[in-house]
Parts: structure tokens; sequence; C-alpha cells
């Protein structure tokens, strides 16, 4: 039996950067998106429009592919969204947690772009309930351009921790992309 979904009063969306590419001589933190991943990107973020998925407030990790994320799905949304570069970058799921705990309670949805464990580990963590489906997918892989969207029933950010939230969705640029054959 699927759980009821909860009448959030706090939404995290979590974007893991798109796929990167890797130049010789480019250092990590500079690594640009590669051309799938630009097409990752704009996927997603047309799939942020049509679900109605704007964030009032974006943290993005200082790296060149999340940010170069960023400005692609930024550029799909309709209204202009604040956003912050954020001390993400190679972080732990526990830091991720502290950033997202000095959120201002006033922003009731929060993106966040970053990386890799701690975006995946971050997000189990976090998740306590949600479609099985959904949940078994995104434990098992948070793929570049993967996308999941988390509600909490928290008077804060301040209140996030281990066990919070509800898998609300969990998807992929390959799973929306070209009727699921991405390339």
């Amino acid at each position: 039996m699927t759980p009821k979904p909860m009448l959030a009063k706090y939404r995290l969306i979590l974007l893991r950067h798109a796929k990167s590419a890797w130049p010789d001589g480019v250092a990590d933190r500079e690594r640009p998106l590669a051309d799938r991943g630009r097409k990752a990107a704009s996927v997603i973020g047309t799939y942020m429009v049509r679900e109605k998925l704007f964030p009032d407030l974006a943290l993005v990790s200082p790296a060149r592919r999340a940010r170069e994320t960023w400005k692609l799905v930024r550029g799909a949304l309709l209204k202009k969204v604040e956003h912050e570069a954020a001390d993400i970058y190679e972080v732990s799921a526990e830091r991720m947690l502290d950033v997202i705990r000095a959120v201002e309670p006033d922003i009731r949805t929060l993106l966040i772009v970053g990386h890799n464990p701690g975006m995946e580990i971050a997000a189990s963590l976090i998740v306590a309930d949600g479609d099985a489906d959904a949940v078994g997918r995104m434990r098992e892989k948070f793929p570049t351009g993967g996308l999941a969207v988390i509600d909490l029933d928290l008077d804060g950010w301040d209140e996030i921790a281990a066990d919070t939230g509800y898998l609300e969705r969990f998807v992929t640029p390959r799973s929306l992309g070209n009727n699921g054959a991405w390339p």
C-alpha cells in the first residue's frame, strides 16, 4: 500500500548537476557540462515548469557544472528565482543539512543544485517515506540530472533532520527525455 502524501509546509528540491565533460587539464571544480548534460538540464527545466516546481530560492554549488545546470534550468522557469552560491561542493550529507537549516523560514520551496555523494546521501537520510518504487530508485542511484522532490511538515528549515521527509517524486532526464529514450 502506497502511503498517503502529507500536506507539506516546506518543499525541498534536490537536483544533482547534469552530466559534465572531463577535458584534459581542467580542474574538477571548473569542469563544464557535456552536450548531453546541457540537453538534460533543459529537459529538467522544462519538466519543472510543466509540473509547477518553482523554487523560492536556489542554492547552487560554485562548481562550474552546477552553475551551468542552474543557468539552463533557470532559463526554462517562468518566474525569476533568487539564487545564491552555497558551500556545497564536495560536502557531506550532514554539512548539506546544516546549509539547509540556515535557510530563512519564509522560503517555502528550496532548490539545491549540487553533487554526489553528498546529494544522494542527504536525500536518503532525509526521506522517511514516499512511493516505494521512487524511494528505491533514488536510493539505488541518484544519477546526474536526477531530481528529488521532498515534502516536509516542519515549522522551519532548522528542523530538518533524518527521516523528516516524504519523497513526493524522483525523476531523471532519462525517464523524461525523448519518451524515455535518453541518449
